[in-house]
């Protein structure tokens, strides 16, 4: 069984399951390495950090300059567990590893999720290096079509693509919907890019026709507390309920009353943009119709008219409608839902996902 290094920027964040998912799943010896590249660690192990403070000592005594104390612990890391080969989330992190691997002659694969292939000052920051990563690289992994052609307009080899979401937990596939609820539920991080603010506005305009429904958003993030007094403003606090970071565990009984799921995607003025959201893809794993955006990798995982509704980025007034169609037409969105389901375990389950990338590995 070979033994991968698997790294990313940050120990587990929650907007980041897939991490999670690909410690748990990869089928290797996997060495968890989190943090900047700096001050790397390494889960359940030694920390890096312990190494580096001796190496700094070890170099002040034999006036040693090369390699720097944080290239000594990783490389002894990576010796001591005698690492095959690289798996680095995001593009940057595979840019800031990329060094290691080539000294130490290991194989890396990287795996792109969103803002590292679409955020302006990014891609101009990171243009020489990724253009090194795209060459050093055994593979580039993406979630998206549309960020497939991106990379391969910044010069990232074809051949080496591999276009694969991150796959919805297989529990969401274990939900029961009942529809009893005129409700829909959000869930993602408040930031620009799922401009939470539009759903809050095209919810209202549902509540003209349908007053006693719900609005449930689960996630935190830097728009939170504008969303929270924007409700305030317009009088919503009986109709939208933030319920900040949730477990799946915590959002089931929700899931399996809600009328649908709700997610308005855009294009942020700094270029950000989704991957494929799993969130998405978990509400139609739960057997949930889904209303979204025409935005990114969306439109490869729901399928208009058939396991959910699109519409352009910042139509509200259209997603307003869908909404409302939904809660007019229970049959229809229980249709959605039941062939969204089938739609994903049968193209993006977790077991599907993997078994691509352990291929890779």
């Amino acid at each position: 069984m070979k033994n991968i290094a698997l790294i990313s920027n940050a120990q587990n964040a929650y907007s980041q399951t897939f991490v999670q998912a690909h410690k748990d799943y990869f089928d290797a010896n996997v060495y968890y390495y989190y943090n900047n590249i700096t001050c790397l660690e390494n889960e359940g192990k030694l920390s890096l950090s312990k190494w580096q403070r001796f190496s700094r000592q070890l170099k002040n005594i034999l006036y040693i300059k090369q390699p720097s104390t944080w290239e000594l612990a990783i490389i002894t890391s990576f010796r001591k567990h005698r690492i095959d080969k690289v798996y680095a989330e995001f593009g940057p992190v595979g840019v800031s590893i990329m060094p290691i691997c080539k000294k130490m002659n290991i194989p890396l694969i990287v795996n792109f999720h969103g803002a590292d292939a679409t955020i302006t000052s990014v891609l101009k920051k990171y243009e020489k290096q990724y253009k090194d990563l795209f060459d050093y690289a055994e593979y580039i992994v993406v979630v998206s079509k549309s960020m497939k052609e991106k990379l391969i307009s910044l010069g990232a080899n074809p051949q080496k693509m591999i276009y694969t979401p991150c796959a919805p937990n297989d529990d969401f596939f274990e939900f029961n919907p009942t529809f009893l609820d005129k409700a829909f539920i959000a869930v993602g991080r408040f930031v620009d890019k799922k401009a939470p603010y539009y759903t809050i506005l095209a919810f209202k305009k549902v509540l003209e026709e349908f007053p006693e429904a719900k609005l449930y958003f689960c996630g935190d993030g830097p728009l939170y507390n504008m969303c929270v007094n924007l409700v305030s403003y317009l009088e919503l606090h009986n109709n939208v309920i933030f319920l900040g970071s949730i477990s799946a565990k915590e959002q089931k009984s929700i899931y399996e009353r809600a009328t649908g799921f709700v997610q308005h995607s855009i294009t942020a003025l700094d270029g950000d943009m989704e991957g494929t959201p799993v969130a998405v893809m978990e509400a139609s794993a739960a057997g949930l119709p889904v209303i979204a955006t025409k935005h990114a990798g969306i439109s490869d995982v729901i399928q208009h008219e058939e396991t959910g509704l699109l519409v352009d980025e910042h139509d509200v007034n259209k997603m307003a409608e869908h909404m409302i169609f939904l809660l007019e037409n229970k049959n229809i969105a229980e249709s959605y839902g039941s062939a969204g389901r089938e739609f994903i375990k049968s193209n993006f389950s977790m077991k599907h996902h993997i078994a691509i990338l352990n291929k890779l590995l």
